[in-house]
């Protein structure tokens, strides 16, 4: 009698512990979760606040993108963009392609300047204000291809948060050397990865950006390197000075930035 009262005491605590136990995990792994895009979401606000609050830096970013092409293969092609920002109304972006083409972006307060070396040409237009407003102008206005634009916004850690729909921490490793949390994040368009610096200067060191509802879900990867939180940087740097033999055109979007292969279309 004894020993069945101990066995059914037995079974009912087995039962009970496979009943309960897929609950806890389950609670247990939405808890981790939970901390995992908490401490996720935690480090790129301190990146975004700390980037968008920099009055001064320049970086250099090697980047590459994939053409997807008619057959569905993806061809690589990517360039190397040098960038100073002097807030609130000075930019500079130069640009090397891996064909060794350059082209140059200046705003200096009061006119947005674009050369293009291959062809030789450039095009200026008005605009007075702040880097934000150039920016704005130059990508939604006329058009323009800026890649990670919203890194160099003022409004940065606003506008990158709210992209966001789905965050976890990964790991801790290291990019060229220098500590970094991985972190990765899902957009209602495309998943991101993105490596941030620890430490007192949480800068981000590489992003890898996939766009999942495009066809081949292409990717753009971008990597960080050479940052200068106090470059000298004088206003001259900024003053567009039109290279010797340039034909002024007017601005056409998306042609003298975008490279051939991006703007191939499938089939051709």
């Amino acid at each position: 009698m004894r020993k069945t009262l101990v066995g059914s005491a037995l079974m009912l605590a087995l039962t009970m512990l496979l009943v309960v136990t897929p609950a806890s995990a389950q609670q247990a792994g939405s808890s981790d979760q939970e901390k995992s895009a908490e401490k996720a979401m935690a480090v790129l606000k301190r990146m975004a606040d700390f980037l968008s609050q920099t009055r001064r830096f320049s970086v250099t970013v090697d980047m590459g993108f994939d053409a997807v092409q008619a057959t569905g293969q993806k061809i690589e092609f990517g360039e190397t963009r040098s960038i100073v920002l002097s807030r609130p109304d000075h930019l500079r972006v130069d640009t090397m392609k891996r064909d060794k083409s350059k082209s140059e972006l200046l705003f200096d307060g009061k006119e947005i300047a674009l050369w293009n070396m291959k062809e030789n040409v450039y095009a200026t237009v008005s605009k007075p204000g702040t880097v934000d407003e150039a920016i704005e102008y130059f990508v939604n206005d006329l058009d323009m291809r800026l890649p990670l634009a919203e890194m160099l916004s003022s409004n940065l850690a606003k506008v990158l948060p709210e992209q966001v729909r789905e965050a976890a921490y990964v790991e801790e490793s290291q990019i060229l050397g220098v500590p970094c949390d991985h972190l990765a994040f899902r957009g209602d368009q495309a998943d991101m990865q993105l490596w941030v610096a620890q430490g007192d200067k949480p800068l981000p060191r590489r992003v890898v950006i996939t766009y999942r509802r495009e066809d081949g879900r292409p990717q753009f990867w971008a990597q960080f390197s050479d940052w200068n939180l106090a470059p000298k940087v004088p206003d001259s740097l900024f003053v567009f000075k039109p290279p010797k033999g340039a034909m002024k055109i007017a601005f056409s979007p998306r042609q003298m930035m975008e490279p051939a292969a991006a703007q191939m279309k499938k089939g051709e």
